[in-house]
C-alpha cells in the first residue's frame, strides 16, 4: 500500500539513485537496434555557476523532450557539459587566493596560477551537475565534457588554425569594449546598460582665429530664426568630458543650416591646444543637443566609424584601468607645441583617474569661461558585468573572426528553411544580428582559456601553429629562408638554443564563447572521427534564451557549417530546430534582480515543493513568447495536483485495483469505462502534438485537464458505486481499466514529473510481478479507444452536473440543499440520458426528482445544454432579494476598481514614466477585474430571471 502521504523529499533522492545505479540515461544503452537518434547538446552552464530559474526553466523543457522521446522508442543522447567560463573563473580563484592570504596570480605566475585553476575545477566546480540531478535532468551523464578538456582543446587548436589559414582570423587594432577594472576585452554580452543619473556638460570650443559664423538664437512660432548673433565658438555636448583630451574633430550634419559656413574649418581644443577640423557627417543629429558633436575616435565607437569615414586621427589618452595618461603619450604629443599654459594642466591631469580627471576638466572649462551649461542628465552606462565599473571603448590589437564570410551560409540556412526557430519572430533577432554583423573580437587578456596559438619573432612576425613545435619549426624555416640579418641570428640561436629565445607566445586567451561555438561537434570528439560523431551529429534541437542568440546560436552555426560536411560536401547544420523560451519574473512580471530582492532560488522551491511540482509549474507556464510570471503559490497549487494522483491511486489501491494483463480493454462494456478510454485516447494525441509542437503549456494543460478533472474527478466518483455494488464483471472490468488508465497516465505525466510517476510505477507493479522496464524507458502511450457515443454520453452528464455545481456555487445555495430538477425542451437522447444516469445525476449534483416540462418554472435559474433548457427552481432554496443585493454589491466594487485601474492607464504621464512591470500587471489586474464582472452579471442576471 502507498504511503498515506507523499513525501517528495524522501522520494526524489531514493528516485534519483535508482536511475544512477540503472545508468538510465546512456545513450544507446537502452535503444533497439536501429532506432532513430535524437540529440541535444545542454547549454553549457558556467564551471563557476549554480541552478537559477532561467536553468530551471531551459533544462525541464530540454529534459520532457528527452524523456518523451526516449519513451518513443528513440536512441537518445542528451550532452551534458560545463563552460569554463574565463572571466567568472578567474575572478573566483583570484578572490580564493586572497580570502587565504596566499601570493596572487601575478606573484605565483601564469603556470602555477593555472593549476590553483584546475584545483579549484576538481574540489567545487561543476556544483551545478549535481543541482541539476536534483531537477530531474536525464542527461547521460557519462559523457560529461568541460570546454577545456583535452578532446575539446584540440578542436579549439583545430578550428584556430585552419581559420586562420584560411584568412578568417586576423590580428587588428579596433576598439574593443574594455573593462578597467578586469583589465580585458569582454564580449557586448557581458556589457550591462545600467541607467545612471548624470550630467550632459556644454562645452565651448573656441574656432580658430579670425573665423566666425552667425548662430541663431531667437525663433517664431514656426520654428524659423528671427535673431542671430556673431560667434568665434562650436559649443558641444557631452556626458564624458575627461574624453576631450582625444578629441581629433568636431562633426555637424551637413544639412545644419548653422553650421556650413564652417565645414572644413578648424577649432582649437581646449586644455590641449590641438587644431582639429570641423567636418560634415550624417552621424549628428541636428535636433539632438547643439547638433555639433566631439569626435574621439578612439574612445567612442560611433567615432570611431565617422573617423574612418572623415580621415580623423586616433588619439588615445587612457592607461588600461582608465588614468589619463598625455605627458609622455607620443600620439596626444605629435604635432603639439606644449605651450606652457596647458602644460600645467597636464601635469594635473598625468595619471589621474577617468573620473577624477572629468571633475578637473569641467573646473578648468568653468574657470576659461568655456563651460556652456550643465543639465541633468539621466542616461544608460555600459558596464562589465563581472568587474561591476563602467566599460571603456578602447581601441587596442586584438584577434578578429571574419564574422560577415561565416556569417552568410548561417543567414541562408534560416533564410532557406534547413534551422528554423520556434517561435518564429526570434528569427528576425537572428537575420538582424548577421545582416549587421561585425568582426568577433576573440581575444582576452586573461590567462584561465584556450591560450591563443600564435607566436611571435624577433621582427613581430606571428606564427600560428598547434605546438610550440611547430610553430617553432615554422619560424626556423621561415628565417632561415630571408637573406640578412635575422637569417645570421636565427643560425647563431640555434648552435645554442634555449626555449623561447626564438619565439615569444602570445600571453592572451580564446574569448569563452570560441570554444562553446564548436560544442555540438567538439562534444562529439571532432576533429577525429568517432563512432559518436557519426551517429549523433546533427543534433535535433537546441533549447537557449533569446539572449543569446548573437553570441552562442548564430557562432554554433556559423563553424558547425563552415567545418561539418556531408558525404557530398555540403555543410551541415548544427541543428534543426531552435527553441527560444521566454524569461522567469517574478509573480508580478518583473524581472528577477538582486537588487530588487525578488530573485527566486529554484532549489529553495525543490526543498519546499519538490522537483516535479516546480518542474510542472514551469512546463504549465511556457507558452510561446510569453514570460513566465512564477509565484510561489502555483507551485503548491500544482504540487497539489501530484497529491491529487497520489491520492486516487490510493483509492484505486483500496478498492483492489491491479493490473490484469488478461483482460481486453476492446471487450469493456460499461459506458464509463468506455468513457474514460476515450478520453484517454483524447488526451494522449494532446500531450503528444504539445510537445512535438514546442506548446509545452498545451501538453502539461492537456494532461492536467485528463488526469485531475475527468479521471480523479469525475471517472473515479462515477466507478464508486460499481466498486460498492455487486456486479463482481463490472466490478473485474472497472479495476483492469483503472490499472490500464494509471499506467497510462504515469506514462504520459513522467516528461513533466518524472519522480512521481517513476515511484507510482514501481509501487503499482503488483504483487509478485515486476515491471518490465524502469518507466523511463516504458513505451509512450498509442492508445486509439474510441467510442464517440460512450464519449458523449458521459460528458454530457459531466456538463450537466458542472453546470448545476456553478449555478449552485453563484447562486449561494447551501450544500446540503437538496433541488428539483426540470428540463425544458429535451429531445429523445437528452430524455434517455436522464433515465439512464438518473441516480448519477441525483448523487453528483445533489437534486431531488427530475422532471420535464413545456416552459421554465417561475423562480428558477436556468443553464442551456445542447438543446435542452437545465432549470433549478431556487425560490424555497435561497433568499432570492438578499442574493441579489450582495451581486449588485459586488458589482459596484469590482466596476469602482475597474474605473481606477482604467484611469491610471489612460493617464499618459502614468505610462510613460512608470516603471514597465508596474503597468503590466495594472493591466493584468484589469483584465482580472473584467473577468470576475462578467461573472457577476452573469450571476445576478440569473437571480433576476428567477426572481
Amino acid at each position: 500500500m502507498l504511503d498515506k502521504i507523499y513525501d517528495a523529499a524522501t522520494v526524489e533522492p531514493k528516485i534519483a539513485q535508482k536511475w544512477d545505479v540503472a545508468d538510465a540515461f546512456r545513450a544507446g544503452a537502452n535503444a533497439r537496434p536501429g532506432a532513430e537518434t535524437f540529440t541535444i547538446v545542454i547549454p553549457p552552464p558556467n564551471v563557476t555557476g549554480s541552478l537559477h530559474m532561467g536553468h530551471a526553466l531551459n533544462n525541464t523543457l530540454q529534459d520532457i523532450m528527452v524523456r518523451f522521446e526516449r519513451m518513443r522508442g528513440k536512441d537518445v543522447f542528451w550532452q551534458p557539459g560545463m563552460d569554463h567560463a574565463g572571466i567568472a573563473t578567474q575572478m573566483v580563484v583570484e578572490r580564493r587566493l586572497a580570502e587565504r592570504q596566499l601570493p596572487d596570480r601575478h606573484s605565483m605566475g601564469r603556470e602555477a596560477f593555472i593549476e590553483k585553476v584546475w584545483e579549484w575545477k576538481a574540489e567545487s566546480g561543476g556544483v551545478i551537475f549535481q543541482q541539476l540531478k536534483r531537477l530531474g535532468a536525464s542527461c547521460d551523464w557519462s559523457r560529461e565534457r568541460f570546454t577545456m578538456d583535452e578532446g575539446l582543446s584540440k578542436a579549439v587548436l583545430e578550428v584556430f588554425v585552419t581559420l586562420y589559414r584560411q584568412g578568417l582570423i586576423y590580428r587588428d587594432k579596433r576598439l574593443v569594449n574594455w573593462d578597467p577594472k578586469m583589465l580585458t576585452a569582454i564580449s557586448d554580452i557581458e556589457v550591462e546598460q545600467l541607467e545612471v543619473h548624470g550630467n550632459l556638460w556644454y562645452l565651448r570650443y573656441p574656432l580658430e582665429p579670425g573665423i566666425t559664423y552667425q548662430h541663431p538664437v531667437a525663433f517664431d512660432e514656426d520654428g524659423k530664426p528671427t535673431e542671430w548673433e556673431t560667434r568665434d565658438y562650436l559649443v558641444v555636448a557631452t556626458t564624458r568630458p575627461e574624453t576631450m583630451l582625444g578629441d581629433t574633430g568636431v562633426a555637424v550634419n551637413p544639412d545644419d543650416e548653422r553650421y556650413k559656413a564652417i565645414v572644413g574649418k578648424h577649432v582649437i581644443l581646449p586644455i590641449v591646444g590641438r587644431r582639429i577640423p570641423i567636418v560634415a557627417d550624417e552621424y549628428p543629429d541636428p535636433t539632438a543637443g547643439t547638433g555639433a558633436v566631439k569626435m574621439t575616435p578612439a574612445h567612442d565607437f560611433n567615432d570611431f566609424d565617422v573617423g574612418k569615414r572623415r580621415r580623423l586621427r586616433v588619439v588615445n589618452v587612457l592607461t588600461p584601468d582608465a588614468r589619463i595618461t598625455i605627458k609622455d603619450n607620443e600620439d596626444f604629443l605629435e604635432g603639439l607645441d606644449r605651450p606652457a599654459a596647458l602644460h600645467g594642466a597636464w601635469e594635473e591631469l598625468e595619471g589621474k583617474d577617468r573620473f577624477e580627471a572629468r571633475k578637473i576638466i569641467v573646473r578648468i572649462f568653468e574657470e576659461a569661461g568655456l563651460l556652456d551649461k550643465v543639465e541633468p542628465h539621466k542616461h544608460t552606462v555600459p558596464h562589465g558585468d563581472r568587474g561591476g565599473v563602467p566599460i571603456e571603448p578602447r581601441l587596442t590589437e586584438q584577434w578578429f573572426v571574419d564574422n560577415k564570410t561565416l556569417g552568410k551560409p548561417a543567414l541562408e540556412s534560416v533564410r532557406e528553411g534547413r534551422t528554423r526557430f520556434v517561435p518564429r519572430n526570434w528569427e528576425n533577432t537572428y537575420f538582424n544580428w548577421l545582416e549587421n554583423i561585425e568582426p568577433w573580437c576573440i581575444s582576452r587578456q586573461l590567462w584561465w582559456g584556450h591560450q591563443i596559438p600564435a607566436w611571435y619573432g624577433p621582427d613581430g612576425h606571428v606564427f600560428v601553429e598547434k605546438s610550440e613545435e611547430e610553430a617553432l619549426q615554422a619560424a626556423i624555416e621561415y628565417y632561415l629562408a630571408l637573406e640578412g640579418p635575422w637569417k645570421a641570428w636565427v643560425e647563431d640561436k640555434l648552435e645554442n638554443f634555449q626555449p623561447g629565445e626564438i619565439l615569444t607566445r602570445d600571453e592572451d586567451v580564446l574569448d569563452t564563447w570560441f570554444s562553446s561555438a564548436l560544442w555540438p561537434f567538439s562534444t562529439l570528439g571532432w576533429p577525429d572521427q568517432t563512432p559518436e560523431l557519426a551517429r549523433y551529429y546533427p543534433t535535433n534541437v537546441l533549447v537557449t534564451g533569446f539572449d543569446i542568440i548573437p553570441f552562442w546560436v548564430v557562432r554554433m552555426m556559423q563553424m558547425g557549417l563552415h567545418f561539418m560536411k556531408d558525404e557530398n560536401g555540403r555543410p551541415i547544420e548544427p541543428f534543426e530546430t531552435v527553441y527560444i523560451h521566454a524569461l522567469v519574473r517574478d509573480k508580478n512580471g518583473q524581472k528577477m534582480s538582486k537588487s530588487k530582492g525578488n530573485v527566486i532560488d529554484p532549489l529553495d522551491l525543490i526543498d519546499e515543493y519538490g522537483a516535479d511540482a516546480l518542474r510542472f509549474t514551469l512546463t504549465m507556464m511556457a507558452a510561446q513568447g510569453r514570460d513566465v510570471k512564477l509565484d510561489p503559490a502555483r507551485i503548491a497549487g500544482y504540487r497539489n495536483f501530484g497529491t491529487k494522483l497520489w491520492n486516487a491511486t490510493r483509492f484505486a489501491e483500496m478498492n483492489e485495483v491491479s493490473r490484469n494483463d488478461d483482460f481486453w480493454l476492446n471487450d469493456a462494456k460499461l459506458a464509463v469505462n468506455r468513457w474514460i478510454l476515450t478520453e484517454l485516447t483524447r488526451a494522449a494525441r494532446e500531450i503528444t502534438d504539445g510537445i512535438t509542437s514546442y506548446r509545452f503549456n498545451e501538453a502539461a494543460g492537456a494532461a492536467y485537464r485528463f488526469i485531475w478533472n475527468l479521471f480523479c474527478d469525475w471517472y473515479l466518483e462515477l466507478l464508486k458505486p460499481v466498486f460498492m455494488g455487486t456486479d463482481e464483471a463490472a466490478k473485474a472490468e472497472s479495476r483492469a481499466c483503472v490499472a490500464f488508465v494509471l499506467d497510462e497516465i504515469y506514462k504520459l505525466l513522467h516528461p513533466m514529473m518524472p519522480f512521481m510517476t517513476e515511484e507510482l510505477w514501481a509501487q503499482t507493479a503488483g504483487e509478485d510481478k515486476e515491471r518490465g522496464s524502469l518507466l523511463c524507458h516504458a513505451a509512450w502511450p498509442s492508445p486509439d479507444f474510441e467510442d464517440a457515443d460512450a464519449a458523449a454520453d458521459i460528458n454530457w452528464l459531466v456538463d450537466l452536473v458542472s453546470g448545476i455545481r456553478s449555478v449552485r456555487s453563484e447562486m449561494n445555495v447551501p450544500p446540503a440543499a437538496i433541488a428539483p430538477l426540470v428540463v425544458v425542451g429535451a429531445n429523445d437522447v437528452t430524455r434517455e440520458r436522464l433515465v439512464r444516469e438518473d441516480s448519477a445525476i441525483k448523487r453528483l449534483a445533489r437534486v431531488g426528482d427530475i422532471s420535464l416540462a413545456d416552459t421554465a418554472p417561475k423562480g428558477s435559474a436556468q443553464i442551456v445544454l445542447n438543446e435542452a433548457t437545465i432549470c433549478l427552481p431556487l425560490g424555497s432554496l435561497i433568499d432570492l432579494s438578499a442574493e441579489k443585493a450582495r451581486l449588485e454589491k459586488a458589482i459596484a466594487k469590482t466596476e469602482q476598481e475597474t474605473a481606477r485601474i482604467c484611469g491610471k492607464l489612460s493617464n499618459e504621464k502614468f505610462v510613460a514614466n512608470a516603471n514597465p512591470d508596474v503597468v503590466a500587471a495594472e493591466r493584468e489586474r484589469l483584465g482580472d477585474l473584467k473577468g470576475q464582472n462578467a461573472s457577476l452579471k452573469l450571476a445576478l442576471a440569473r437571480i433576476s430571471d428567477a426572481g
